[in-house]
């Protein structure tokens, strides 16, 4: 796995090293936290009348027709915002955008957006793929055609995971998120933190780094489903 495939595996990447809090206080790049909006910041979840949530600006809904689409993340992001089918061995796939470098309030961090889209049409973008190639050893990505494309921009997005440049500990995830419902630790270094009534779990990892994982309350299951598998299958 890799950077596309972070809500399924629960992986990070490697970012630079910096504090959580700071952000909060400091002039990170000269920009100080007063002169930068402070809406869509990663625990600003508001949840909506429909039963989903709206977090970075977008909509997660259990009915897709409620929710965003991979064309708002991509004109919220439209210079830094990239679409692919990605596949592992043995597997179908999934429809994916990914955000290099994601601007929420006045956090930075990698976004990738999982879309909700039939076995059957990740099917057929893969056969009429524009290119193929291979992220690692295994995984394939399916680079989509013109058409298929603007097929894609028009799915509704099933879950997000951001993966912030900034570190987190326990006391800063508490103190900006809440207490979790939940704890469950996976390995000696990994700890998930679930929060279902926001749709949000939290991978706290003291030897990588933090990921945010979000989906509709409703479909909170997709998140915590993993983590009842034994501690190696994580």
């Amino acid at each position: 796995m890799n950077k596309w495939g972070l809500i399924a595996g629960l992986l990070v990447a490697s970012l630079a090293a910096a504090t959580f809090i700071a952000l909060d206080h400091g002039d990170p790049k000269g920009v100080k936290p007063n002169q930068v909006p402070m809406h869509d910041l990663p625990w600003h979840i508001t949840p909506l009348s429909s039963g989903g949530t709206q977090v970075f600006g977008l909509r997660l809904a259990e009915q897709p027709e409620a929710a965003s689409t991979l064309g708002d993340v991509q004109r919220r992001w439209a210079s830094d915002f990239q679409m692919a089918v990605v596949a592992a061995p043995g597997e179908n796939g999934t429809l994916e955008a990914y955000v290099e470098s994601a601007t929420m309030g006045f956090i930075i961090g990698k976004l990738v957006v999982t879309a909700q889209v039939s076995p059957q049409v990740i099917q057929g973008f893969r056969e009429r793929a524009a290119k193929v190639g291979y992220m690692n050893s295994n995984t394939r990505k399916y680079s989509l055609n013109a058409d298929d494309q603007a097929l894609a921009l028009r799915s509704p997005i099933l879950a997000l995971a951001f993966i912030p440049q900034a570190n987190l500990d326990d006391a800063i995830v508490k103190a900006r998120f809440g207490k979790p419902a939940e704890r469950v630790r996976s390995n000696a270094h990994a700890e998930h933190w679930l929060y279902p009534d926001k749709g949000l779990g939290i991978t706290l990892d003291s030897e990588g780094k933090e990921l945010l994982q979000y989906v509709a309350p409703a479909q909170f299951a997709r998140l915590r489903e993993p983590l009842r598998q034994p501690a190696q299958a994580q």
